[in-house]
This record gives C-alpha cells, structure tokens and sequence, in this order.
C-alpha cells in the first residue's frame, strides 16, 4: 500500500513508523481485492492538539479515519482503528452481497437448463407452516401414513400407532422422505 503524508512537521521515530507501517500493512490485506491501494494522510496541529485525516478509496467509497489528539503517534492510531473497522464492515457488505446475488444466479442457471438436465424440480422460496390439530384423529401406523404422502404432499403430520407420539414425514429435495418422531 503506497502512503502519502502531507502536514507531518517532523519525522516519527523508527519505533512509531514501523507499527503505523503494519497497520497499514493489515488494512491493505483486508483491502487487497482490487490492485494497489493508496492512502492520504492529513496531519494538522492546532496549539496543542494533533488531528490526522486519513483517506483511503475502496470500490466506489472513501473510507476515512479521524484521530485528534495531543500525541501524533496516537491521532494517527485513532484514525488507523476507524479506518480498519470501516475496512471490515464494507468488505462483509460487500461479501454478504456478493452471497446473496450469487446464490440468485444458481436458481436462474436451474431454470435455464434443459428439462432432461434436471434430476430435482426447484423448489419455492422456503416458508414456515403452522400445523394444528383441532381434531383427534385415529392414530396411524408408517405405512398409512406413507399412503397419504403420495397424494403429492410434502410433509404429513400423524400420531403413531405404536408410541402414541406426534411424528411427521417430510419429502426432501432429493425425492426420499424423513420421519421426525418426538
């Protein structure tokens, strides 16, 4: 990462430069996706207080780092912190959003391919169904209630003949059915 100083009055001593330098180093590895990254830092002394001013572009956004302090080395650490938590959050934005529309694209690649490709139909977007039993119905046995799931059901919802607990068979993507008993 290149580093441009404007307004530093005096040079920082070695020990100062080198944990700046790996600061830099740990932002431009969060950063790194995109080429070579260039900061501007912006030193102003007003009496007694020193305020660092630092720019980084990221994708289509400034990232910028403030720090105000009597000390520089800690003005320019201050800023350092804000800029590295900015770092973070647009980079898991920017992740999370690159998630989200890539999964969008697998879906449209399944639609998209020829009828003989496709081994399981694609399913609607998942929801949560409530199921009551207002009535007691007769317990059944597995074999009943397999009979009722190839009405086209997804999931059927009975109480066991052998236990006398509530169980419930699922059909998964792939075509087999799972049985939850509780």
């Amino acid at each position: 990462m290149k580093v441009s100083y404007r307004g530093v009055q005096q040079e920082l001593p070695v020990k100062f430069q080198n944990k700046i330098d790996a600061r830099f180093g740990k932002i431009a590895r969060l950063l790194e996706r995109r080429g070579e990254k260039e900061a501007h830092v912006m030193v102003t002394a007003e009496r007694h207080l020193h305020h660092a001013e630092i720019t980084l572009p990221f994708y289509d956004h400034q990232l910028i780092g403030i720090g105000a302090d009597a000390d520089l080395f800690t003005a320019l650490m201050t800023a350092l912190e804000m800029l590295e938590k900015q770092a973070l959050k647009q980079r898991e934005k920017w992740r999370e959003k690159a998630r989200r529309n890539g999964a969008g694209h697998q879906e449209e690649a399944a639609e998209t391919a020829p009828p003989a490709a496709k081994s399981v139909k694609p399913t609607p977007p998942q929801r949560v169904n409530r199921v009551t039993v207002k009535n007691r119905n007769k317990p059944m046995t597995l074999e009943e209630a397999m009979m009722e799931m190839e009405n086209g059901r997804d999931y059927f919802v009975y109480r066991d003949v052998g236990n006398e607990c509530l169980s419930v068979l699922v059909r998964r993507r792939d075509g087999n059915i799972d049985l939850i008993e509780s």
